[in-house]
């Protein structure tokens, strides 16, 4: 159970608003408002550091799935420094479908933002 829901709501909120960035300025602010400087990124696909290749993994996202937008799947749940969600990418533009789907843990710093990022794919396209 959460101790600190809207702390941990925010992040993820902050964190989504970053992956739904598509415009190069508003996705460099919305990562700088939601990671540290020195913040990590890492699932089974990247391992970055800092914002400028957090930001680069973001777009890369955006160019191999053009017109798809980050969801929330269920609830934030957290505990300490620490939440956890699941998450879909969904083609919004086309039929509504989800061709990725995984699960985020963070670790928060003292102001709310993500300190680090532990991702994992549960659904993944073939070839992708």
């Amino acid at each position: 159970m959460s101790v600190n829901t809207d702390r941990y709501q925010t992040a993820a909120a902050r964190y989504f608003e970053a992956w739904n960035a598509t415009e190069p300025e508003a996705l460099t602010k919305a990562v700088a408002e939601a990671w540290v400087p020195e913040g990590a990124y890492t699932d089974p696909l990247a391992d970055v550091a800092g914002h400028a290749q957090i930001t680069a993994v973001i777009a890369a996202a955006h160019e191999q799935f053009p017109g798809f937008v980050f969801r929330p799947l269920g609830t934030v749940d957290g505990h300490h420094d620490t939440a956890r969600f699941g998450w879909e990418l969904v083609n919004e533009a086309g039929e509504g479908s989800a061709p990725v789907a995984g699960f985020d843990v963070v670790t928060l710093s003292e102001d709310g933002r993500i300190v680090r990022v532990l991702g994992f794919l549960d659904r993944v396209p073939a070839g992708a």
